[in-house]
């Protein structure tokens, strides 16, 4: 059970509280924009057809290509592709919902103007024509399957990495990053994926961190690590699944596919936490293309003591909430990691002060493009590490161009707001900088 928690700690956020200090961030040299070709933005926000409600982490891909990103929590989306893409038709999919084909032409042509309703694909469980359903047999046969339906050989990709940070209900640091990630073949014994910062930026409110900094240690490595295909040990192991119990929840479709929605909760008597959340497995294929899961937190102290790495004397640190989703993409009959995002919520408590503090961190990584050809490893000093604390990789934001061609997730309202408010303080700064 040991090795078991130490695995907990490689996969899971690991959070630093200390007394508050200030460091100069380290600058990241100029970069070039990926490519000199004429860019074309197409924007829209993906909703139910029926309810109007935004349809939150939904895919939006271009057919035929690598090229893909995810709606915010408004449903909303840009997408950044090349001319030679125009003709190409996008492909919008969420879990639960049919699949849209729309021309990106007429996309274009509309603008800002575009809405892409969803209509949601109930399939009765009862019209299912299979073999008798177990949901251990489902997962034990999804285990087996990891070396048919992924990725056989390195990919190399391009992703964009996003971490807030939030004091109650206010946004006290925001990070974004491109990020290029090795990723080694699932079906080998040299499965380490890699990963090198290549473009970031952040923004962060001093005055709301009190006397406290709170950080995230190893952000961007952990997201990648919740391609739980690949890091199976705590979840998608024969072995692990001894710790858990499991039950068919539902049949739904995701990307025009059915689905199986196997439920897991941690087994009684088990004494570390463990994770408890939904697998979607493919009926066809055995693939886990979709998964929903969380930190138990019925042992507080035990759940503390995984993501707390250090913090000052008098503070009481709990984790609240823990809640982690990963999604992957099918191409060509493999599927691919395509998108992670992590939120956890800690509440604070000082001895001498009345009221409690809450903190919930989130970082999300979205895989943009990938590519198969002339993959090599990252050189050593290249990586980033899991000790690396991502804000101090980075310097603040200011340039309104800074992201140039590379795809992003659109930033929802909320944290769009607090943006403008960091960088116009930045601004400021730098101002009264010049003139002194």
């Amino acid at each position: 059970m040991k090795s078991k928690k130490r695995s907990i700690i490689l996969m899971l956020l690991l959070i630093l509280f200390s007394p508050f200090h200030l460091s100069e961030a380290a600058k990241p040299e100029k970069n070039e924009k990926i490519s000199t070709q004429e860019i074309i933005n197409i924007h829209g926000k993906v909703i139910d057809s029926e309810s109007g409600k935004a349809l939150v982490f939904a895919t939006v891909a271009v057919s035929e290509s690598n090229v893909a990103v995810v709606t915010n929590i408004d449903g909303e989306f840009t997408l950044k592709i090349g001319t030679e893409l125009v003709s190409n038709n996008l492909e919008v999919s969420y879990l639960g919902y049919k699949n849209v084909v729309i021309p990106i032409s007429s996309m274009i042509q509309r603008g800002q103007k575009n809405t892409i309703e969803m209509e949601s694909a109930p399939i009765p469980i009862q019209e299912i024509v299979i073999r008798p359903i177990d949901p251990e047999g489902i997962v034990e046969n999804a285990i087996y399957s990891i070396g048919r339906n992924y990725e056989s050989v390195p990919n190399l990709m391009t992703a964009f990495y996003r971490e807030t940070i939030r004091k109650n209900r206010s946004y006290v640091s925001i990070g974004e990053a491109a990020v290029e990630i090795f990723k080694a073949p699932y079906a080998n014994d040299l499965r380490f994926d890699a990963a090198r910062l290549y473009k970031g930026r952040k923004s962060t409110d001093v005055e709301r961190m009190d006397t406290v900094l709170f950080k995230l240690q190893g952000g961007i490595n952990n997201n990648i690590d919740l391609d739980i295909v690949k890091n199976t040990e705590l979840i998608l192991t024969i072995d692990a699944m001894k710790y858990y119990d499991y039950s068919m929840t539902g049949v739904i479709e995701i990307d025009n596919k059915t689905h199986y929605e196997i439920s897991f909760v941690q087994k009684p008597g088990v004494e570390i936490p463990l994770f408890q959340g939904k697998l979607y497995i493919e009926l066809e294929s055995g693939a886990v293309t979709e998964a929903e899961f969380g930190l138990n937190l019925s042992d507080i102290e035990a759940a503390t003591s995984i993501f707390v790495r250090k913090r000052p004397i008098g503070m009481k640190v709990t984790p609240e909430e823990v809640t982690y989703r990963t999604k992957y993409r099918e191409q060509d009959g493999k599927w691919y990691f395509a998108y992670s995002r992590a939120e956890v919520k800690f509440k604070v408590n000082w001895k001498r002060k009345l009221f409690n503090t809450y903190y919930t961190t989130m970082s999300e990584i979205a895989i943009t493009d990938r590519t198969d050809e002339e993959v090599i490893k990252f050189a050593g000093k290249e990586k980033l590490r899991y000790s690396d604390v991502f804000s101090e990789k980075v310097s603040d934001f200011i340039d309104p161009e800074f992201w140039g061609d590379y795809n992003v997730i659109e930033p929802d309202q909320s944290i769009e707001t607090a943006i403008r408010r960091l960088s116009r303080k930045l601004k400021f700064s730098d101002r009264d900088d010049l003139t002194n």
